[in-house]
Parts: structure tokens; sequence; C-alpha cells
């Protein structure tokens, strides 16, 4: 710890803990034996970070959030688990995230997500960058998010699906399939409705990408064709731009189907 670090001295940590340069640490906050803290954090009070945890720098962690703890798991046997957590990341009040089940197992966390109250990611859910979660959306175990995805307030996503690069979540859904990328799924359970125009024109995706995951959408989801079928006539009759590639390669990889 150096000079530029301010901690409450109400605040518990452990004397093995690391404190990166610059911290804040307010009243209250528990830091574990075993976290990394990255530079420039703000721990605004009763935070509780705690397990084999290690946040890069300039994260902002709001009241009562807890990261790092044990897995929920029944499987939990023991052993050492990880929680790994980029850069610039925003958690606001309540938030958990807990540590993986088996041992040598992560759970893992981008940077600049933007992950809102009462939001919870279970063991070894792998979260991108720049994913925003909104108040009270759940992840459930071993559940992939992949880049500028955003997730609806009361979402909840079955254990190992997908969520797809760019795709959204209406609030209140029920996802227990994946959801492809550059996607809109609403739903209980929920469907594919169409492409997340919006999403695609902030992230600047061009027009033409955009026309081509439009008439991919309606040939997955609206002309009534088995996956198989419906890839092979995409791969014939659409340009196979770049977002084309990553839509068609995350459909053949799905394990659990794709929310249709």
């Amino acid at each position: 710890m150096t000079s530029s670090t301010r901690i409450h001295p109400t605040a518990v940590i452990h004397p093995k803990a690391g404190i990166g340069e610059g911290c804040e640490i307010g009243p209250y906050c528990i830091i574990g034996e075993h976290v990394q803290l990255g530079a420039r954090a703000r721990l605004h009070s009763h935070v509780v970070l705690d397990g084999h945890t290690t946040l890069g720098a300039d994260n902002e962690i709001f009241p009562f959030a807890c990261i790092g703890l044990k897995t929920q798991d029944l499987k939990w046997k023991g052993g050492i688990t990880r929680t790994e957590i980029g850069s610039n990341n925003t958690f606001r009040e309540y938030v958990t995230i807990h540590s993986a089940t088996s041992d040598g197992e992560v759970t893992r966390v981008g940077s600049y997500n933007h992950i809102l109250a009462y939001c919870h990611l279970a063991h070894n859910v792998t979260l991108g960058s720049h994913v925003i979660m909104s108040n009270v959306a759940t992840l459930a175990g071993h559940v992939t998010v992949e880049d500028r995805a955003v997730v609806g307030g009361l979402a909840a996503v079955h254990q190992f699906c997908r969520i797809g690069t760019m795709s959204i979540i209406g609030g209140c859904s029920k996802v227990v399939q994946d959801v492809p990328p550059f996607m809109m799924a609403d739903g209980n359970p929920a469907e594919t409705r169409t492409i997340n125009k919006v999403g695609l024109e902030r992230n600047g995706v061009s027009a033409e990408a955009q026309a081509a995951l439009k008439a991919a959408y309606k040939i997955l989801f609206r002309e009534g064709l088995t996956i198989p079928n419906a890839l092979a006539r995409i791969d014939a009759e659409l340009p196979m731009l770049p977002e084309m590639r990553r839509l068609v390669d995350f459909v053949r990889s799905s394990e659990r189907g794709i929310s249709k």
C-alpha cells in the first residue's frame, strides 16, 4: 500500500491481501487474505472481497457487493478456485459474484462492464467486456456472456447457456437456450424476436452487415427450416461478412440449441 491509498479505519483487511496504489476503501469493507486489488479501486462501503480473487485497475464497487466467495453449487468438494476480474468495471449495490466450483476452475469477468444492483454471477460464469446487466439480472453456473451484450432487468439465464456478442435480452425473460449474437431475445421462455438494430448501430456495425444479419434472421427463425438447412442457405445466399461468420459459427457450435 502507498500513501495515496485511503482506507477507512473501520475496514478489515487481511495483512497478506494485495492493495494497489491509489485505492479508496470505505467504511466496513472486508478484504480477505488471497485478494489482489488493482490500482485506483474505489470500494464505497460494506464491500466484501474474499477467496482467491484478483481485480484489475479502476474498478468501482458499491455497498454490500460480495465478490469471490465460495460457490453455492452443491458439487463443491474443496480445493482452490478463483475469481478473476478485469479493469474499469462498475459493480452496483448487492452484486454477488461467486468463485468456481471445482479445484483449479475460474469465474471470469472482463473489463468495462456495468453490472447493476442485485445482479448475480454464479460459479464458472465467463463474462466478456463492455457488457451491461440491468438490475436483478441473474446468470446461473457456467453461463457465457460475450462482449457488448445487454441482459435486461430481472432476466434469468439457465446453466450452460451462451449469450452472443451484441445481443440483448428483454427484461423478465427466462433464457433456457443460447441467444445468437446480434439478436434480440425476449419472453418466457425467451424467443429470438429480431436483430438488435439499436445495439448494432451503437457499436458501429455497417449497414451492409445489418442487412445481411436481418436476412439471416429471417432464414433462421421465420422460414420453418431446420438449423442445418438454414445455415446452408445462409452460406449459399448471403455475403460472409465477419458478423455473418460469427453468427454462423455460434449457431453451428451450439450445444443447448438456440432460442427460437
